[in-house]
């Protein structure tokens, strides 16, 4: 099943790779270009989710959760392609049930651009560890080394970022409900001379 597992994370790396950077150039541009790509970003997501699922269900299968977690590089692993996972089927829905939304004002566009940048930083440190898992330690372990990730170490969120995600969750529900009060069809536009 090893091999199977790891040509099959292929498939959501590419199309979550072309999905995080067709949001990047459609969060920076309205050019014919970036359309185009927007338009092939949901079956993208799609894809890429399916082939996600695919690629994790065949990783359980190779390495069982409980020789996973016995070890600092496989909780790290297995951390991230849930992550993954979640985080690229979190933005498919966000992008399929807000529609062109997403790109409307430069907060929305701010958003998508830091999602398509999380998603590829996230896709990438995920495959680093897949790699070493392999036996094939990339470069970009060096560079979370930097940043005080150390690969053969468990990561743990530091308990500031954990009150980040508490506020930043309170903030998403408080928006969230805000925005469901607001009639159907009402923008916030200021009122000034036309």
């Amino acid at each position: 099943m090893g091999p199977y597992h790891a040509i099959m994370v292929h498939f959501p790396v590419a199309f979550w790779t072309v999905a995080a950077g067709a949001i990047i150039l459609r969060a920076l541009s309205d050019r014919p270009l970036a359309r185009a790509f927007d338009r092939v970003l949901i079956a993208c997501l799609v894809i890429g989710e399916a082939a996600g699922l695919a690629a994790y269900v065949l990783g359980q299968l190779v390495w069982p959760p409980d020789t996973l977690q016995a070890t600092p590089l496989g909780r790290n692993h297995m951390l991230a392609a849930t992550w993954s996972l979640f985080f690229f089927g979190a933005v498919l829905y966000l992008r399929w049930r807000a529609g062109e939304q997403v790109w409307e004002g430069p907060v929305n566009r701010l958003v998508m651009l830091l999602l398509g940048s999380l998603g590829a930083l996230l896709l990438a440190v995920t495959g680093t560890l897949g790699g070493h898992l392999h036996g094939a330690p990339a470069r970009l372990s060096d560079l979370l080394k930097m940043v005080g990730l150390n690969v053969y170490e468990t990561f743990y969120l530091p308990n500031w970022m954990l009150g980040v995600v508490v506020v930043a969750i309170a903030a998403l529900l408080a928006m969230g409900i805000s925005a469901a009060r607001r009639p159907a069809g009402a923008t916030q536009r200021p009122e000034g001379p036309t």
